[in-house]
């Protein structure tokens, strides 16, 4: 007998705020089976699952899913369930069908990061599995017979997935309800499919709202497209793309579809915490919760009457949202710097419907809330909203033991000993320290106004860095030479 916790720390495959995660070599069927297996058990504490139930489950287009997913499978059959398989589909397409019958569900995908790592991201009956969740899954106990696995980790006998479940179609009318026929008339779309899970559903739902839709750089070999740090290529694509200006717009995911990417009609891509301001205005939110690394221009805008920041992660965002919700009258949104939307309250759509709320995180909503403004261009949307611009990149790979001694130099010692050493630190570029944020990471703001934000990703060995300034170039350049001053650090620290 194991229990999760011990499963872990014996793999290696970490779990947090986004589920379980690790390279695809540590994810054998044995541990993707014991995950299942404990979250299955403490939904059974929980009253969200009895023998017999149904639990639904999808993944992404990596190549380790689909034996991933059959390793899910046959821990829900053990524990005396009913697999639903919903294929390859996007993961809000998922959560959607799972909320509206009360099922827990499960989504095998590492969205971003590159193919040789993977996930599973468990979701209860109504929603994502939070941090006050982690401590009931990890004390599970898990019997993992010798005779179910061979003595690497893999089921000794696979059973086929059950066959597929339709999820899509529920997925695509709910925004053909809310926006209503024809939204898109009159609008060229280019779809980058790239190998994101829902690159037919996206390209599927702006044509059914009247788009001319063409299709983009599809790929049959995963792409690991983090819509946070968008890499060169996917910039130098888009312009190229809209260079002869034939676009209105330029759409895209992450690779399991619940983030969004959009390029305006010149080819540049959106940061996503200025595409989820857009999309709480359209949605005629009162209240939004979005992560300390998003940017300031939400509160400078004065477009919403409650702004509230939280630790980065959904489930942070999902938490502060039920808190936001006492106010009855109140329409609550949550957005990620990443651009995933979390809608926690019905709102009206087209033609007096109600679209029902989807308290996590969502590509379609945001990308089609800007695409169906009454602006003449998302360009001019964006230059509605006042100058801050933010920038985020990463040292990968960069050990979670060399983010922790980063972290706990730059705070050591009093508030007043912190914010010197971050100006020595940082302040040859960026001014004197004037405020310090320890919400998530250490963020600080400068005398200039601009904002340096550390944080140690929480699901890859990665050391990511977030800027904000009052022009694109200053927030990129700042972010630069940021990690420029830590990767230097790091080198020395290694001969030394």
């Amino acid at each position: 007998m194991i229990t999760v916790q011990e499963l872990m720390h014996e793999s290696g495959v970490a779990f947090g705020t986004s589920g379980a995660r690790g390279m695809v070599s540590a994810m054998t069927d044995r541990v993707c089976y014991g995950y299942t297996l404990g979250f299955l058990r403490y939904m059974a504490e929980e009253g969200e699952f009895s023998p017999g139930g149904a639990v639904a489950l999808a993944g992404d287009l990596r190549p380790s899913t689909p034996r991933i997913l059959a390793a899910c499978a046959r821990a829900i059959r053990d524990s005396g369930g009913t697999p639903v398989f919903c294929g390859y589909v996007p993961t809000p397409a998922l959560a959607l069908y799972a909320f509206a019958r009360g099922i827990p569900s499960l989504m095998v995908t590492g969205s971003h990061i590159p193919a040789d790592r993977n996930g599973i991201k468990f979701y209860r009956s109504a929603g994502e599995v939070l941090k006050a969740d982690e401590a009931g899954m990890s004390r599970q106990p898990l019997d993992l017979g010798a005779d179910t696995f061979t003595a690497s980790g893999a089921l000794a006998s696979a059973e086929p997935l059950p066959p597929v479940t339709d999820v899509e179609d529920a997925y695509v009318q709910r925004y053909l309800d809310h926006f209503g026929a024809g939204a898109l008339n009159g609008k060229r779309i280019g779809v980058y499919q790239h190998s994101a899970v829902g690159r037919d559903v996206l390209a599927r739902i702006a044509r059914e709202l009247g788009a001319d839709v063409a299709l983009l750089g599809r790929s049959e070999t995963f792409i690991p497209v983090d819509t946070e740090a968008i890499r060169p290529e996917d910039i130098a694509l888009a312009h190229a793309w809209a260079a002869d200006g034939q676009f209105d717009a330029i759409i895209s995911t992450d690779g399991d579809s619940d983030r969004p990417l959009l390029a305006d009609e010149t080819g540049k891509w959106l940061r996503g915490d200025v595409l989820g301001i857009l999309c709480a205005q359209r949605v005629g939110a009162t209240s939004v919760v979005t992560p300390v690394s998003s940017n300031t221009a939400l509160e400078r805008s004065g477009r919403f009457a409650r702004c509230r920041r939280t630790r980065i992660g959904s489930p942070y965002v999902i938490a502060a949202m039920g808190e936001e919700q006492a106010d009855s009258a109140a329409i609550v949104c949550g957005y990620e710097a990443n651009g995933g939307f979390l809608l926690a309250s019905a709102i009206a759509g087209a033609n007096g419907t109600t679209t029902a709320a989807l308290p996590t995180r969502d590509a379609v909503l945001p990308i089609l809330a800007v695409l169906t403004a009454a602006a003449p261009s998302v360009s001019a949307q964006l230059a509605s909203l006042p100058a801050r611009f933010t920038f985020s990149d990463r040292i990968a790979p960069f050990a979670q033991d060399a983010s922790r001694a980063l972290l706990g130099r730059l705070l050591a010692g009093d508030a007043a000993a912190q914010l010197a050493e971050q100006t020595r630190l940082f302040g040859r570029f960026a001014g004197a320290a004037q405020a310090l944020d320890l919400t998530d990471g250490i963020r600080a703001t400068f005398e200039g106004g601009q904002i340096i934000h550390l944080r140690p990703s929480g699901n890859a060995p990665e050391l990511r860095c977030y800027t904000e300034a009052a022009s694109e170039d200053e927030a990129a350049a700042l972010n630069a030479e940021v990690l420029a001053v830590i990767s230097h650090q790091a080198n020395l620290a290694g001969s030394a």
